[in-house]
């Protein structure tokens, strides 16, 4: 999954953790002019500006003291919302019978995306489900995962 790398989650997860939210995950693009680093925060209750504003600060706090990235970028904290990103195998087993959106670096079975039912998951591996084909795709094939929401209902 493109998650920020190493040393930014082990800044980043302990402080929004401290704070009492859960982190989703975080993305980071490394770009000289255009670099961002988002970062995803949750509660059973959900989030609002408050709770993302109060993360930015103590993040942003925290990486001026520890100076982790070279060169500019901007910090998003916001809720997963309704397309919730998939970081980790956990989020996968979390939402069971849902629908997901996978990218793949490599295509499996001729497709490099597939949209379909999160049926199961073992061993690093998560089975999709679409009209009845069911995709074995192991978790570190995947470069972006997310759920799919149902607006129809």
């Amino acid at each position: 999954m493109k998650q920020a790398p190493n040393h930014l989650l082990e800044i980043i997860e302990p402080i929004v953790e401290g704070l009492g939210y859960e982190c989703v995950g975080v993305e980071y693009n490394s770009h000289p002019k255009h670099g961002f680093l988002r970062i995803f925060i949750d509660t059973p209750n959900g989030v609002n500006m408050e709770d993302c504003t109060k993360v930015s600060h103590q993040v942003s706090g925290a990486l001026d003291v520890e100076d982790p990235i070279i060169g500019e970028y901007n910090l998003e904290v916001s809720s997963p919302g309704m397309e919730r990103p998939l970081f980790t195998i956990k989020h996968f087993e979390q939402f069971i019978g849902q629908q997901a959106c996978v990218n793949l670096f490599k295509p499996v079975e001729g497709r490099r995306k597939i949209t379909a039912i999160i049926k199961s998951v073992e061993d690093n591996t998560v089975y999709l489900e679409e009209e009845g084909q069911i995709y074995k795709i192991p978790f570190l094939a995947m470069s972006k995962a997310r759920l799919e929401p149902d607006y129809s209902i």
